[in-house]
Formats: C-alpha cells, structure tokens, sequence
C-alpha cells in the first residue's frame, strides 16, 4: 500500500472516530450540568422543603439550566414546587416562590 493510500485510509479511520469522541464528552457535560443544577436547587430549596426532589430539564434553555424542586414544606402539610433557575456562564441558582399544588393544578379559565 502507498504512502498516499495509507494516509488517506488513517485520516478516513480518524475521521470517524472523531464524532463519537464528541458525542461522549457533549454527553458527560450534559450529564455533569444536570447535576450540578440537581445538587445546588436542591440544597437551596433545602430551606423550605423538608425533603426535597428536583426535575431538571435535560437540557434548559441557551443561558440557563432549568428545575422543578417539590416536597412537603418545613412545618406544613401539603406540597409546594419551586421553580429553579441555573445561570450556566456564572453558576449561581435562583429559587422562584412556593407554587402549591393547587396553583399547578388550576384549571384554565
């Protein structure tokens, strides 16, 4: 086999691999947001919920990472959500106000 030939069929190997070396390190990044996001709405909303559970988007949107963190509240009965909002460039999260299941189940008028 020619220099050329072999040249051509090691770019060619090499070129396939690539994606999926992409693909990985895009998928464990993602991975890695989503429980970066977990971690700090959980333990911020610790506060207020007694045992909380948090839903991450998989992906958020452009700029942020998004949450639903519900459980019982601290001292109460029922169940409140919290939206939660991950800034990704800075890496700081904001808790929205107590929605009551009430609120999430409302009917539309």
């Amino acid at each position: 086999m020619s220099f050329r030939n072999r040249t051509a069929l090691l770019a060619l190997f090499a070129a396939g691999l690539l994606p999926a070396g992409a693909f990985a390190s895009s998928d464990d990044a993602w991975e890695a947001m989503r429980a970066d996001v977990s971690a700090k709405c959980l333990e911020a909303a610790a506060g207020s919920i007694e045992t909380p559970q948090a839903a991450v988007d998989p992906f958020g949107s452009e700029s942020f990472g998004l949450a639903i963190v519900s459980g019982k509240p601290k001292g109460a009965d029922g169940r409140i959500s919290q939206i939660c909002v991950y800034n990704k460039q800075t890496k700081t999260i904001e808790l929205g106000g107590e929605l009551t299941d009430e609120m999430l189940n409302a009917p539309a008028k």
